[in-house]
C-alpha cells in the first residue's frame, strides 16, 4: 500500500539530502509510518529551500519528475509550496517552504530519522509523532472538523505511539496551534485523558 509513495518520496528526499537541504516528511505518509498505514494520494515535504538550490534541484529531478523552476522561485519568495509530479506514476509530492516562526523551526529541529527499508538500508526524516498529531488536528479544525481521514490518522498515531509520546510538548503545541480542545477530545477517545492534566 505504501511501497510506491515511499519509493518516490525516497527519491526526492535523496536529492534534498545530496543538496544539503534540511527537510522532513509530514502529512499522511508520516502518520502512516508513525501509526496505522493507509493509502495516500500525495506526499507532503517541508524543506528549507533557498534560491541557489533551484537549478540544482531541477537538474537532479527533471528526468523523473515534472518540476518547474519558476514555481519553485515563487514558492520560496512567497513562503508557500510547489509540486513535483513523478512522470511514470503521476504521483504528486508537495514541497512546502520551511517557515521562520518558532513552531515550524522547532518541528524541523525535532525531526527524526526513520528507517523505511533494510535492504538496501534507507531512511527518511519524518516529522515527529507529536508534530504529526498537532498538524492533523489543525487541518481537521481548518476543514470544519469533518474529515474522518484526518481524525483517524490522529487516532492511529496515538494508539501506536501512546507509550513514547511527549505529552507536555503536545499540550504546549496544541495551545500554540489553537487545538487544545481537539487534543483533549481525541485523547479521551483513546483513553489517554489523564496525560495532559
Amino acid at each position: 500500500m505504501l511501497a510506491e509513495p515511499l519509493r518516490i518520496t525516497q527519491r526526492v528526499a535523496e536529492v534534498l539530502k545530496q543538496l544539503d537541504i534540511p527537510y522532513l516528511v509530514g502529512g499522511s505518509l508520516a502518520s502512516s509510518l508513525h501509526g496505522i498505514p493507509r493509502a495516500t494520494q500525495d506526499v507532503d515535504i517541508v524543506a528549507d529551500l533557498k534560491f541557489h538550490h533551484i537549478s540544482l534541484l531541477v537538474n537532479a529531478l527533471k528526468s523523473e519528475f515534472y518540476i518547474d523552476g519558476e514555481m519553485i522561485r515563487d514558492a520560496i519568495q512567497d513562503g508557500t509550496s510547489f509540486s513535483v509530479i513523478h512522470l511514470e506514476t503521476m504521483f504528486k509530492v508537495d514541497i512546502f517552504m520551511l517557515q521562520a516562526d518558532p513552531a515550524s523551526q522547532e518541528e524541523m529541529a525535532r525531526r527524526k530519522e526513520y528507517q523505511v527499508s533494510d535492504n538496501p538500508p534507507q531512511t527518511l526524516f519524518l516529522a515527529t509523532a507529536e508534530d504529526v498529531i498537532l498538524h492533523k488536528l489543525y487541518w481537521f479544525q481548518l476543514g470544519g472538523g469533518v474529515s474522518e481521514r484526518q481524525w483517524n490518522d490522529v487516532l492511529g498515531v496515538l494508539q501506536v505511539q501512546r507509550e513514547t509520546l511527549d505529552y507536555e510538548y503536545l499540550k504546549r503545541g496544541a495551545q500554540c496551534w489553537g487545538v487544545s480542545q481537539l487534543l483533549e477530545q481525541v485523547l479521551r477517545e483513546v483513553g489517554l485523558e489523564d496525560t495532559t492534566t
